[in-house]
């Protein structure tokens, strides 16, 4: 079974802990309030896929309480774990199952599900469209689906800088998106899933689109974070070291904020 990825980043490097912890930071509460939105009941059977260090799910297994159940998958379970830190828990919560699995090929680890969620996963996978699909199919009549992926939307300066700081910002970030287009990401995704899912026969299909300042101290740190990651093809791709010094000064700096990614939300329903 295939099992090569070309996702850019490092789960298992030091800055992927605070990469976690910054997207978590940032992304938590937007998707908590979409699963508000959508209800979930006690008793539910969740999948996370793509789950990384576990936040969702754990959230999930609090939902659905002890007669639930959360399946939480990650390709890389470097960071991923129940609160026990184990591989399953239970208790005042769901069940809660962590398990390697490759969604590009293995079958869905058990289900129909009620509710499955995936955040920034499909848009690093080629096959994107068959792995959707897939999420379409794993979900019970009724079920629910949704999807939250970055998108491509400019990320603007928000504080005054000098002329060249605001050109160097946007030298790197372009250049941050150029090699993840080129390890296989689509950052157009996200505005493509609702017409996707639509095409799956899924229905009540609902986008939401979320932007915010990051400051120095909250998400500019992920910039940072990224052109750590992704030195070495960054400085393939034309950059260089002094380069990136100076936007890690950049974005570091008291004072300075620039316009988040926007995060694309999208759920859907499987007809019942």
């Amino acid at each position: 079974m295939p099992t090569e990825t070309r996702y850019a980043f490092d789960n298992r490097s030091d800055e992927a802990v605070d990469q976690f912890q910054v997207l978590e930071s940032f992304l938590d509460p937007i998707t908590a309030s979409h699963l508000d939105r959508l209800g979930v009941p006690a008793g539910a059977h969740c999948w996370e896929v793509g789950a990384g260090a576990g936040s969702i799910a754990r959230l999930l297994a609090e939902l659905v309480g002890p007669t639930g159940s959360v399946t939480a998958t990650d390709l890389d379970l470097a960071r991923l774990t129940t609160p026990t830190g184990s591989t399953g828990s239970t208790g005042s919560t769901g069940s809660l199952l962590v398990r390697r699995h490759d969604v590009r090929y293995e079958q869905p680890p058990g289900g129909p599900f009620d509710l499955i969620h995936a955040r920034l996963l499909l848009l690093h996978l080629p096959e994107r469209h068959e792995v959707l699909a897939t999420l379409a199919g794993a979900l019970r009549p009724g079920g629910v689906l949704l999807i939250e992926e970055f998108d491509r939307s400019p990320l603007s300066v928000l504080t005054p800088v000098d002329p060249a700081e605001r050109d160097l910002f946007s030298r790197v970030i372009d250049t941050v998106l150029t090699v993840l287009g080129d390890r296989g990401a689509d950052l157009d995704w996200g505005r493509q899933v609702p017409a996707a899912m639509t095409r799956l026969g899924l229905t009540e299909v609902h986008t939401t689109i979320h932007a915010e300042s990051w400051s120095h101290d909250g998400g500019t740190r992920l910039h940072e974070i990224n052109s750590r990651q992704l030195q070495e093809p960054l400085l393939a791709a034309g950059l260089t070291l002094d380069e990136l010094t100076r936007f890690r000064a950049l974005v570091r700096r008291p004072g300075f904020k620039a316009l988040s990614y926007t995060l694309v939300s999208i759920s859907a329903r499987k007809p019942g």
